[in-house]
């Protein structure tokens, strides 16, 4: 009987203990934290220049935005790395206070997380290699695409063509095609233009779009969503939004384009 109440409260203490370490900080403002005094936010790592691996640490622009966003409410910055197509799931269970990932706000994540004002404006483009006769969409039907799992760019690609194969980032999908697999991908126009001037053998075509890039945050943690889009607010205003762009792109792509 002892043993069996022994048991007992050793599985209760244990619950308790798990309970508490579940449980989430709160700050001044009253949002919700992952960690006291920290900014735990997430990136793939896969998705070069946004968010890539560095001397076993996570960089790239997303990250730095991320870190800027933590700066600005007085937080320590806390970059994690997960497989894109989980990040979006992270968020929503309280996994990550937030995913600075580059995500495009469109319905069907907004059904699962809150995005914030955007930090930086994309669209898709088809990249092929030169010996392609492709050149706009039209000319993908029947025709296999590459794309990163869980993008937007899959469900684009759905428009034009049934024979659509995955990967776990747009690098590697884009590294396929220039090793002479698929016809095409379509991919973010600056990643692609990243990958040309590192001297991936492939072009570009035809831009299908333009959308906006967002922070995603839990729904259920609205004053860390208006916390960080008052930072965003103040990253504009500054220039650091601009400034961090640049370093990357040597171009401004946190403004709306006209």
């Amino acid at each position: 009987m002892k043993k069996l109440l022994l048991s007992f409260v050793t599985i209760l203490a244990i619950t308790i203990l798990a309970a508490c370490g579940a449980s989430k900080t709160e700050t001044k403002s009253g949002a919700k934290l992952v960690k006291e005094e920290t900014l735990t936010f997430v990136a793939s790592g896969e998705f070069k220049p946004f968010s890539y691996m560095k001397d076993g640490e996570v960089t790239g622009f997303d990250v730095e935005v991320g870190e800027a966003v933590a700066k600005e409410l007085g937080l320590e910055a806390q970059p994690e790395k997960m497989k894109f197509k989980s990040i979006i799931e992270g968020v929503k269970t309280g996994r990550f206070d937030a995913a600075v990932a580059s995500h495009t706000v469109n319905e069907a994540r907004s059904k699962h997380v809150a995005f914030s004002t955007p930090y930086y404006y994309s669209g898709p483009q088809i990249f092929t290699r030169a010996d392609s006769d492709i050149e706009t969409s039209a000319d993908l039907k029947d025709k296999e695409v590459a794309v990163s799992k869980g993008s937007t760019y899959a469900d684009e690609a759905k428009k034009y063509t049934n024979k659509i194969k995955t990967y776990d980032s747009d690098i590697t999908a884009l590294k396929a095609l220039a090793e002479g697999r698929h016809d095409a991908v379509i991919t973010d126009f600056v990643t692609g233009k990243e990958a040309i001037g590192e001297g991936f053998k492939i072009q570009e075509k035809e831009l299908l779009g333009r959308s906006e890039q967002a922070i995603a945050v839990s729904k259920e943690n609205e004053q860390l969503l208006e916390d960080i889009n008052g930072a965003l607010e103040k990253l504009r205003e500054d220039g650091t939004l601009k400034k961090i762009s640049e370093k990357y792109f040597k171009e401004d792509i946190t403004v709306k384009p006209e």
